[in-house]
């Protein structure tokens, strides 16, 4: 019976802990497809020198927030922060996305 618990317990933390790492993948692997959507508009053009700027600096700040989150949370993020996050990538996705469409081209 106690070996049943353990394996509960166990597999429980490692649900639990997958889980964790699995956000905290999700963030990481946006801001790469973001840095690479950047990029990938100053290749073509599509965005000017002010706009790059602007839109690194607002990955810049919020790279910048989540380390602080982290780092008040004993490294991890708080379901909120993740949240908040999240929210903020999807922002910038947007500005990335009208910046790259708009008229103004390099």
């Amino acid at each position: 019976m106690k070996n049943f618990f353990l394996i509960l317990t166990t597999t429980g933390v490692l649900a639990a802990t997958s889980g964790i790492a699995a956000a905290d993948d999700e963030i990481h692997q946006r801001k790469e497809n973001q840095q690479d959507r950047i990029a990938q508009g100053v290749k073509s053009g599509s965005l000017t020198a002010k706009e790059t700027a602007h839109l690194e600096n607002k990955e810049t700040a919020l790279n910048k927030e989540t380390r602080t989150d982290r780092k008040a949370n004993g490294g991890n993020l708080t379901n909120k922060q993740k949240a908040q996050i999240n929210r903020q990538q999807n922002k910038l996705s947007k500005n990335i996305y009208n910046d790259k469409h708009n008229a103004a081209h390099q």
